[in-house]
This record gives structure tokens, C-alpha cells and sequence, in this order.
């Protein structure tokens, strides 16, 4: 601890003797001795420094007033005036005045040299400040043992670090990330920029990581490198999850796209997804998140809230796929968290929920009802019966992509060659249930021309819209083009 001036005046061998009435600083730590002649040393001065004078120039009374007052304004812990000198006691205008501006004096005798007191405070500030270095070390070690063992009270990782951080700070710890809250010491709370010490934390990616300490803090000091340091370790642990759960959900999904395309042998598919931690003899449903091209990077590494815990995530096809237990509790409520997360996340998605079913084939038909869903486009999309083109789809044993491509195949070549937007034409055409007079409304064409761009696509595809079995043959082809 740095050394006050009431220990230095409890030193007998300096020989110091307490002048007037001032107490107030006495207990104050002395940051620094400052040793001057100066009539006014303000200039110089950072604060709670002692003051040592022989008062070569305050020969005055007027003088001795003004370098009080100068010394007081600068907010020194005190003055030594070092008689023996120019004076033979201390001199009483500057007493009345330190008196009055609450400055303690304290005499210094002729053979105790500025330089002994000098040395006393450096040496108190030198062993304050290893003190605090051998604590930061030893904080150092702490969070870094504490993030890198499993045997911790936490089982090491982020959550065991920010454990430790708490108890080093002696102060409440949240980490948020979107605005989501991944970890906290206080449970429930909500940090603000009022009471809570906001840190952000980088990992490189544009992630919102924030790191929030509950004011008032004990030790300021050790505060601020213990804090800088844990940081830098959240940073670098925070950027290695991101890659670990990008390898997670690439072996995930590659496990799901094995299972619902049926390349799996019968007796694997129940030990392949226990490896990736899908129970296949409990229901299971499945959230879909499909993002724009540019964001999936960033969805395939993106860490979930506290609520998807017991989810398994995957990435198959470029969307990340979430499968949870059906024991979870309320899937729509979960589908509109994880949406206002990434809402959060800057990432603009549309999530199609799953029905809930047991074994392969039920993972299967929920992920072909997810998919489904996402195509209505809203940011939640709930499930619905699943169609003939989604039960026809589940079933690898049905060639539906090539059917529709070849159903399909000849509109879309035209359409390229020519601009005639058969296809547009088509959709609008079934999605409206046949009428000719709507089609036309919705495309601002001429009925006639509908009629034209109709018998265009019989004679291409050789299926007629208005006959209700090609009709159907062509709605599966656009239905599994759509999902597919």
C-alpha cells in the first residue's frame, strides 16, 4: 500500500512533529515527493503529492499564504517544511493558512534529509505496485487455468472463465451476443449502460459480443488488467467455437443428408445419429433457417441462445438445420427466439418448422415440412400437413427432380431463348385455379394472350393446363422444382 503521512509521522527516526490543526489528508496515500523552491509549484503538480520546501523564498508572509494556497488548489496531501535553513520553525502565516485550507504541516527537522523521505514513499509505491503485478500474474494464471481445464467448477470454457472473472472482480459478469444473453453470474438481469461496465469483446466477426461488469467494483486497479486480459482470452476462445461449430454442423449435417437421402444401410442410421447426439427413438422435429447466399457463412458459425441447448444443429444444403427433442416444450415460441436472435444477428431469415416424428423416416417428413414452410416466406413459418409433393419427396425411392426436369425442362429453355415467361405464366395460371381472366389481371396481359402462352406450354411440354390430370402433372413438377 502506498504510505500515508500520518506512517511517516509515526517513524521516530525522522524525527517529524505534526503543525496545526489539519487532519483531513493525513490518511490520504502519497502518490509522489515532490521537492521545491518555487514561490508558486502548482504549475508542476499532478496531486496528492507531499510537498517539501525549506522556504528559501517565502520570505513573506503574503508569500507563505500564496504557496499554501497554490499547493491546496494543486490538491497536495501536505507540506514538510524543513527548518534549519532560512527558518528556524515554521513559519506562523504559513501555519494560519494551511490551517485554514485544511493543508496538514508537519516540521521536519535540520538532519533528516528530504532524500529519506523521499526514499520511504518510493519504496512503499514500488511494493504496491508488485503487489498488484503478482496479482494480476496470478489473476492471469487463474482465468487461463480456469478457461482450459474440465475439472473446474464450471467444466471449463467460457462459462468457467467468466466463473473466475466474477470471483477475481468480486463483481457480476454477462456475456451477450446479439443482445442474447450466452452466460451470466446473475441470472435474470438485464445490464445497462447505467449500472453495468460494457466491454466489448472482438472475435473478428461481426458477432455483438459484449462483455457487462456490475458496478461498483472493489479494486480498480487490478480491475482493469484482469478485465483486459480476460477479454483478450473470450476473444480468441469465442473465434475457436465459431470454427468448432462450423466442423459440428458440417459432420451433422452430413450424417441428416446420408439419412434423408437414404444412402445409410438400414442397421447404421440409429448409431450415425446417436454420434451426432440425435436420439432416433424419441420424437424430433426440425427448425429450417434459410438466409440469403451471403449470410451462411456467418449462420453456419453463428452461437445459438441458451434455449437451443438441447438442440443439435447441422448445416445441409447451405441452411442450418436445428433438431429438437419434441419434449423441448412449444416449437413456435422457440422458432420466433431464435428469430428475433438473428433478427439481432443482422441476418435476415426465414425459419420453416418440422412436425414432430420418431426414427429416420420421421426426420425425414419433419425436414420436408420445414422445408416447405420456409417457402411461404414469412420469418416464422408453422407447419402444415404435409403435401402429396413433400410426402413424395421424403421418399427417395420416387425420381421427382428428374421428373420435373424433364417436365419442366423445355419452358425453361424457352423462356431463356425467347423472354416469353411460360413458366411465370404457368404458376400464376395454377396458383389461381384456372381462370383465365384473373391470370391476366395479375400478369396485365390480355386474356387472349393467356390463352396463347397456354397452348405454347401444352405444345411444349405435352401436358394441357386445363385438363386436370396434366394439370396436376404440371403442379408437382413446379411444386418439387420450388423445394428442390
Amino acid at each position: 500500500m502506498a504510505i500515508t503521512l500520518s506512517a511517516l509521522l509515526a517513524k521516530p527516526d525522522l524525527g517529524l512533529r505534526q503543525c496545526g490543526s489539519a487532519t483531513r489528508t493525513l490518511e490520504s496515500p502519497i502518490a509522489w515527493v515532490a521537492v521545491t523552491e518555487l514561490e508558486n509549484p502548482q504549475p508542476f503538480l499532478s496531486g496528492a503529492e507531499l510537498i517539501l520546501t525549506t522556504g528559501a523564498r517565502l520570505n513573506t508572509a503574503a508569500a507563505q499564504r500564496v504557496f499554501v494556497r497554490q499547493v491546496q488548489r494543486a490538491g497536495a496531501v501536505g507540506i514538510g517544511f524543513g527548518i534549519g535553513f532560512g527558518h528556524d520553525e515554521v513559519p506562523s502565516a504559513l501555519l494560519a493558512e494551511a490551517n485554514r485550507w485544511s493543508v496538514p504541516v508537519v516540521e521536519i527537522p535540520y538532519q533528516t534529509p528530504f532524500l529519506a523521505i523521499g526514499k520511504l514513499v518510493a519504496d512503499a509505491l514500488s511494493t504496491e505496485h508488485y503487489a498488484k503485478l503478482e496479482a494480476l500474474l496470478a489473476g492471469h494464471q487463474l482465468l487461463a487455468q480456469s478457461l482450459l481445464s474440465t475439472g473446474s467448477e464450471h467444466g471449463g470454457g467460457v462459462a468457467s472463465l467468466l466463473g473466475t472473472l466474477r470471483n477475481i472482480v468480486g463483481t457480476e459478469v454477462v456475456l451477450e451476443q446479439f443482445h442474447a444473453e450466452i452466460f451470466s453470474t446473475l441470472p435474470g438481469s438485464e445490464p445497462n449502460d447505467d449500472d453495468w461496465l460494457p466491454v466489448p469483446v472482438p472475435t473478428g466477426k461481426r458477432d455483438a459480443c459484449t462483455l457487462w461488469l456490475r458496478r461498483p467494483f472493489p479494486d480498480e486497479g487490478v480491475r482493469g488488467g484482469i478485465v483486459d486480459y480476460a477479454k483478450g482470452l473470450l476473444s480468441v476462445e469465442l473465434a475457436n467455437q465459431v470454427q468448432r461449430r462450423q466442423d459440428g454442423r458440417l459432420l451433422a449435417g452430413q450424417v441428416l443428408q446420408d439419412v434423408l437421402h437414404s444412402t445409410l444401410p438400414e442397421a447404421d442410421i440409429a448409431a450415425r445419429l446417436r454420434g451426432v447426439g440425435i436420439d432416433p427413438g424419441s420424437k424430433n422435429l426440425l427448425l429450417l433457417v434459410a438466409a440469403p447466399e451471403r449470410k451462411r457463412q456467418l449462420l453456419s458459425g453463428i452461437a445459438l441462445p441458451p434455449a437451443f441447448d438441447a438442440a443439435v444443429s447441422a448445416v445441409v444444403d447451405g441452411e442450418l438445420l436445428l433438431v429438437l427433442p419434441s419434449s423441448t416444450g412449444d416449437s413456435s415460441a422457440s422458432a420466433r427466439t431464435l428469430s428475433r436472435y438473428l433478427h439481432g444477428a443482422g441476418i435476415a431469415t426465414s425459419i420453416g418448422i418440422g412436425g414432430a416424428y420418431a426414427q429416420a423416416k420421421g426426420l425425414r417428413w419433419s425436414y420436408f415440412e420445414a422445408k416447405e414452410a420456409a417457402t411461404h416466406g414469412l420469418e416464422v413459418n408453422e407447419p402444415e400437413r404435409l403435401s402429396l409433393t413433400s410426402l413424395l419427396l421424403a421418399s427417395e425411392d420416387v425420381p421427382l427432380l428428374d421428373m420435373a426436369t424433364e417436365t419442366l425442362g423445355p419452358l425453361l429453355e424457352f423462356d431463356r431463348q425467347h423472354h416469353a415467361e411460360l413458366l411465370t405464366t404457368l404458376e400464376s395460371y395454377l396458383q389461381l385455379n384456372g381462370s383465365l381472366a384473373a391470370v391476366a389481371e395479375a400478369l396485365s396481359l390480355h386474356r387472349n394472350t393467356v390463352r396463347y402462352r397456354l397452348s405454347q406450354i401444352a405444345e411444349l411440354t405435352g401436358f394441357d393446363p386445363a385438363l386436370t390430370a396434366d394439370r396436376v402433372q404440371l403442379w408437382l413438377a413446379l411444386s418439387v422444382r420450388r423445394l428442390s
